[in-house]
C-alpha cells in the first residue's frame, strides 16, 4: 500500500520562503508515477499547484504557480519537494501531496485530482504577520 506523508508546513511571515516535503513509501520504485502538490484554503476548492513525472522529471504547473513555486524530487529518497518563494497570506492553506501511476503516453492535464490514487493527509501552511 502506497503511503504519502507531507512535512515542512508551519507558520511563516509574508515574504518568507518555505519548503515542503512529501515522502513516499510502499513501493520499490515510483518510476511509473506522477506526483503532485495541491492545496486547499478554507472555504475554497482544492487547487492544483504542480506535478512531476517521477522517472522523466518533467514538471507541470498550474496557472500562475510557476512564478513562486518549484516542484522537484529526489528519487534516491523517494521524496518530492515544493519550494515556495515570497509567500503571502493567500498561500495559507492545507497542502497535500498526491501520486498515482500515470502512463508516459498520458497527454492530458495533470491538474485533475482524479488521476491520483494516493493522497497524503496534508500539512498546514499559515502565512501571516
Amino acid at each position: 500500500q502506497v503511503q504519502l506523508e507531507e512535512s515542512g508546513g508551519g507558520s511563516v511571515l509574508p515574504g518568507d520562503s518555505l519548503r515542503l516535503s512529501c515522502t513516499a513509501s510502499g513501493r520499490r520504485t515510483f518510476s511509473t508515477y506522477a506526483m503532485a502538490w495541491f492545496r486547499q484554503a478554507p472555504g475554497k476548492e482544492r487547487e492544483f499547484i504542480a506535478a512531476i513525472r517521477w522517472r522523466e522529471g518533467n514538471t507541470f504547473y498550474g496557472d500562475s504557480m510557476r512564478a513562486r513555486f518549484t516542484i522537484s524530487r529526489d528519487d534516491t529518497e523517494n521524496t518530492m519537494y515544493l519550494h515556495m518563494d515570497n509567500t503571502n497570506p493567500e498561500d495559507t492553506a492545507i497542502y497535500y501531496c498526491a501520486g498515482g501511476s500515470v502512463p508516459p503516453t498520458y497527454t492530458k492535464s495533470y491538474k485533475w485530482p482524479s488521476i491520483y490514487l494516493y493522497w497524503g493527509k496534508g500539512t498546514q501552511v499559515t502565512v501571516s504577520e
